[in-house]
């Protein structure tokens, strides 16, 4: 199916992040779960993250909620935009604070927003391009001028630190080392902001058909909440396989549509699954005129956040005439996304 065409009338006017608490760098974390640290830096390559949860005790310290109307709260200011002016919400997450009520909710509710349409997306790592994909289509659709799209994980609930994790396999160590904690939003408009940067792209293709799942995240009602299964399971290695090649299709498919040829553009936001895979990723690419646009060895794996985190950076660099591609695989059922800035 050929993605929408482009769609200039949309624009973003801002971008915002929240990261809870002081950052946890490597010897901590280490100290924490029992680990080597060495093996932190040099397989997992992220530096520092962030946790919503007390690395000690456990204890919950800022909800997705929290998280998520931080960094709306942030874009809004960073446009100017009053909230009385949002006329939806979009959330993307993969860690929600409840089943019910769902987290976009919250965010509403912490906003003092109301009598709004609220949306909230269950999905892993394109969860953020989908909330930029529905924004785009309300805004497009001429019914709505303002919106928020929201992405944000808290993905330290699925971190045990009473397990003894001394003869843990490798593939199931990353999943200890490799997450952090987070949101970002931005706000959309039919009218630019003080930066013109229109959408001009956005594509959203799940491509699992009889693949086995990349990443599985369990949840356990009443009945089977005591059954000895991992919440979080993932296989590392057919990531590491996968995930490079499914990006420079997502990276070509994008240009070929837009009739951009990879010497315009002006930044790359590669996937950003870890310090080391980031910088594998795009090398492989293969656009080393664009400036690349990461965070990942700095706040972690923060899921949906990582986008939005990424596009705040972004908007402070681009400037009139400049050209932006972002680039987002999900390993959960293979899911190909990304999107197309321009800056006008």
């Amino acid at each position: 199916m050929t993605p929408p065409g482009p769609s200039p009338s949309v624009h973003v006017r801002s971008a915002g992040s929240a990261l809870p608490g002081e950052p946890v760098d490597n010897t901590a974390l280490a100290a924490a779960l029992g680990v080597n640290e060495e093996w932190i830096d040099v397989f997992i390559g992220t530096r520092t993250r962030h946790f919503a949860r007390d690395l000690t005790s456990g204890d919950i310290r800022w909800t997705l909620a929290d998280l998520c109307a931080d960094a709306a709260a942030n874009a809004l200011e960073n446009s100017g935009t009053d909230p009385a002016e949002v006329e939806f919400l979009v959330l993307g997450t993969a860690t929600p604070d409840h089943l019910m009520p769902a987290t976009v909710n919250q965010v509403a509710d912490q906003l003092g927003l109301d009598q709004l349409p609220t949306y909230q997306l269950q999905s892993g790592c394109a969860g953020a391009v989908q909330a930029l994909s529905v924004a785009q289509y309300l805004i497009g659709s001429g019914e709505f001028t303002t919106g928020l799209a929201i992405g944000g994980d808290v993905c330290t609930k699925h971190l045990d630190l009473r397990r003894d994790l001394s003869e843990a396999a490798p593939g199931d160590l990353v999943n200890c080392v490799l997450f952090g904690d987070g949101a970002g939003a931005a706000v959309l408009g039919s009218r630019p902001g003080d930066r013109a940067v229109a959408l001009r792209r956005v594509l959203n293709r799940c491509t699992g058909l009889g693949r086995e799942p990349g990443q599985i995240i369990d949840w356990f009602g009443l009945a089977d909440r005591d059954e000895p299964r991992q919440a979080l399971i993932e296989d590392y290695k057919a990531i590491e396989e996968s995930v490079p090649t499914m990006a420079v299709e997502i990276l070509w498919e994008l240009l070929d549509s837009l009739g951009w040829a990879a010497g315009d553009l002006d930044f790359l936001l590669p996937p950003q699954l870890s310090g080391r895979m980031t910088r594998l990723i795009t090398e492989q690419l293969g656009v080393p005129e664009a400036r690349e646009i990461s965070c990942v060895a700095d706040t972690g794996n923060n899921g949906n956040a990582l986008p939005f985190l990424q596009l705040e950076r972004l908007l402070r660099e681009m400037t009139s005439g400049q050209k932006a591609l972002a680039v987002a695989v999900e390993s959960s059922k293979w899911i190909k996304a990304g999107f197309a800035l321009e800056h006008l």
